[in-house]
Order: C-alpha cells, then structure tokens, then sequence
C-alpha cells in the first residue's frame, strides 16, 4: 500500500511536520458564546434556520427505527441530476475522506495543500505516506495541474480551497483527472459560492475517477449533526460503501439531507451565498486599510487568510478583545504569519477590524 513520498513543488520552512487534527473549533470550545465572537469556524452564523430545525425535531418520533437512508440519497440525486447509485451519504465530509483512504488503493497519494488537513490525516492513519504539492503565496496559491507528478494515482484538492479561499477554474481541476487516478475535490464549500461556479459535481461519472465531496455543514449549521456525502462513479460509491459501518447517518441527519436538497431550500443557500459574498466584500474593504495585513486570493470562500506580522501575537490580542480567530501554522505550507478570519455580517466586522486596529496600535482606523 504504501509508496515513497512524493517531492513538495514548493518546499520550505513550512513543509514539514504539523498538527493535521488542529481545526478551529478548538479556538472556541467550552467558551461562552456571549464573550468571545466566533470567526475561526467556517459555519454561518445564525443557522440552523428554524423550519430546518422543524424537519430535524420532527424525525426524533421515527428513532425507534433504524435509519433508512432511501428518501435522502434519492434527493441528494436529484439535486445533482445524477444517478441514485452515484450517491453515498456520510456522518460529514469527514468520514467521506476516512472512506477513501481505506476503500480506494493507491500507490502514490498527493494531497495539494495548504488544504483541509482531515484527508492527509486520514492517509497517513491508514498506513500511506503522503505526498504534498505546496501551492505557493506568489502564484496566488493557485492550482497548476502540472505541479501535480504524473504517477499521482490519488490526488485531493479543495475548491474552494480551505484555508485559502481561492475558487480553482473547474477547467484546471478537471485537468488532473485521467484513467487509472482517483480525484478527490473537496466541495464543501461548493454551496456558499454564488451560482456554485467551477463545481465539478455534475461530471461524475463523466470524468475518469473523479469523487466529489460535499458538507451539509458550513451553510446550514449542522456540524454537531454530522451530515455530507459523496458523489462518485457506481463503482467507486460502492467500494466506499463496503467500508462504511451499518447505518453510518442518523435518521435527524437523514432528514436534514433531504430537507436541504429541496428546491425552496436551494433557492435559500443560493441567496445566502450572495450574501455571503457581500460581506466578504466589506470585509475585504476595511482590511485593505491596513498596510501591513495582506490577504490571499482573490477569495471566493466564506473565510478570508491573511498574513500578517506577529500573528500568534495578534490572535491572543484579538482574543483578549472578544475574538477567535484561526491560526494558519497548522496547514502545511503556512507558517505563523497566517490567521484565517470567517466572514460574518458587516456589523461584526465593523466590531472586529476596531479590535484588530486596537491590537495593531491604529486605534484611529
């Protein structure tokens, strides 16, 4: 199973070891909500809206049941114009990547960082040793297909990118598709760009290899629910679906796939995403305010990374003033100059680009 490493593109200081399992909710577990604002979790704010919460309390009557995940693969199907048996539902985006490291062999496995650091985890624990392509701050930590060595036969990328926030052309992202290679893009933001522009979802089965995965998550607030899923040619769903545990979905998770696959539900993370890009827009707008916080992108993603000098010194200070913010050191290919920031409502940012100048010394911004 397991094969040499394969050569960074871009190595450096930051390509070596660091904490894969770091995610942001370690910034804001066990505070209160009232004292420290959340912008290290990529989840919108204010969700589960409430008729999904409805749907979801409406499914506990049914837990003397086990799970039937029929209903919700078919919607899932529907929604992407697929074949039910294209369709595998998961307990998150994050079992879907634990999926592919024990179901799917390789013998050469990339993953194009900085990333979601969860598949390399996944990877490694499952006894492969992982190759990094390291997309680099000049180039705009855009992807070029050629970075990505040839005899790669499972390579993962995000698109958007987290932590970067840059949107892949769907074009370049297909580029690296080819028989005899599995292709992981990791869509799970995917729904909060307008339009979901470059998705690749509606090519499974078209694309030679290609596996497509999606969270449920970020737009609808369901992180504590566990609930995505993956869209892949039959056989590869298949395969996947061999090494899931029995009933791996809850019902209420069930529920909440189906729920938001429906048309008025579509229609309403569509008009989240353009708010969401809105608000990135003034947040863009009061960080281009500070000359020393330069921001990677352009962004296309509900999170926005941005370098600046003596960032660990900075978080603490944005914390000591009622804020959480992501630090970037533990994606590979940052380092401790990076923060990561969620984009939330222009009040919010007002608040926190006030606190920001307070840490920063410019306290007339």
């Amino acid at each position: 199973m397991t094969g040499p490493a394969l050569s960074a593109a871009h190595s450096g200081p930051d390509s070596g070891e660091v904490d894969l399992r770091h995610h942001g909710d370690a910034e804001v577990r066990g505070t209160d909500p009232a004292e420290l604002t959340d912008l290290a979790v990529n989840v919108r704010a204010g969700t589960p809206p409430a008729w999904l919460k409805e749907r979801i309390a409406g499914s506990l009557d049914g837990l003397a049941a086990y799970p039937d995940g029929r209903a919700a693969r078919r919607a899932v199907a529907a929604r992407h114009g697929l074949p039910v048996r294209r369709v595998l539902l998961t307990a998150g985006a994050a079992e879907a990547f634990v999926l592919v490291a024990r179901a799917l062999r390789a013998r050469r496995p990339v993953v194009v960082h900085p990333q979601f650091t969860e598949p390399e985890a996944a990877l490694r624990d499952a006894g492969y040793e992982v190759g990094r392509v390291l997309l680099a701050e000049r180039d705009g930590f855009r992807l070029d297909p050629a970075a990505v060595p040839d005899d790669a036969d499972l390579v993962v990328v995000g698109n958007p990118t987290n932590p970067t926030s840059v949107l892949h052309p769907a074009g370049v992202v297909a580029a690296l598709a080819r028989p005899g290679r599995t292709l992981v893009v990791d869509e799970a933001f995917m729904d909060a760009v307008p339009g979901e522009r470059e998705s690749l979802a509606g090519r499974v089965g078209e694309l030679p290899g290609l596996v497509v995965l999606r969270s449920l998550t970020k737009t609808w607030g369901l992180a504590g629910l566990r609930v995505g899923y993956v869209l892949a040619d039959e056989g590869t769903v298949a395969a996947l679906e061999r090494a899931q545990p029995l009933w791996p979905v809850s019902s209420p998770a069930l529920a909440a796939a189906e729920a938001c696959c429906a048309p008025a539900a579509l229609a309403e993370a569509a008009a989240a995403a353009e708010e969401i890009a809105a608000d990135r827009a003034h947040l863009l707008a009061r960080l281009a305010g500070f000359p020393a916080v330069a921001v990677a992108g352009p962004a296309a993603g509900p999170f926005v990374l941005v370098r600046l000098p003596e960032a660990t010194a900075v978080r603490a200070g944005l914390r000591a003033r009622g804020f959480a913010v992501r630090r970037g050191d533990t994606f590979p290919g940052l380092g401790p100059d990076w923060l990561r920031l969620a984009v939330r409502d222009r009040a919010t940012t007002d608040r926190f680009v006030a606190a920001l100048a307070d840490v920063l010394g410019d306290p007339a911004r």
